[in-house]
């Protein structure tokens, strides 16, 4: 899936690639890594082994990207928060303590979605741009370009559609 996004004036473009986190896929999202330059790691609120199962995918991630890929960890499923099996609490300290952003949202009522991806892009751009993470742009396919007028802002603008 991809999105074209306008951020602090600029044009940026997400490509998300979702693995569900099974098996069957490992051998594929190794090929994903090597040029990535953010990784959302999510879990199941209501379920303690997709919880547990984040720690793997933090060191597969921290083994095989760049050591400035930018990390953010979601606790997906928030509507269902009477099922909860990990508290807000924990997954937010789990995100401190590997220093991680941390956000909770939900996939079926698209709580907090856009702000998840709206902010980590954000994030992302301000650390390329302060020189904090030195991924190679050529490579990754990321562009950071400025509109050059108002005009094509808001062309840019029209052509957004439902789709995350």
């Amino acid at each position: 899936m991809a999105k074209n996004i306008i951020i602090k004036d600029r044009s940026i473009r997400i490509q998300v690639w979702d693995t569900a986190g099974q098996e069957a896929f490992r051998a594929v999202t190794r090929s994903y890594y090597k040029n990535s330059a953010c990784a959302i790691l999510v879990y199941d609120i209501t379920n303690r082994k997709s919880f547990q199962d984040i720690n793997s995918w933090l060191n597969e991630c921290k083994d095989m990207c760049s050591k400035d890929i930018y990390i953010v960890l979601v606790g997906n499923k928030n509507d269902l928060d009477n099922q909860r099996a990990i508290s807000k609490d924990e997954g937010k300290r789990f995100a401190e303590e590997n220093n991680l952003k941390f956000y909770e949202t939900s996939a079926l009522n698209g709580n907090n979605i856009e702000e998840l991806f709206m902010n980590a892009s954000s994030d992302l751009i301000d650390k390329i741009e302060s020189g904090d993470c030195k991924i190679d742009l050529n490579s990754n396919g990321i562009k950071i370009g400025k509109f050059p007028n108002k005009e094509v802002e808001e062309s840019f603008s029209a052509k957004k559609n439902g789709c995350c």
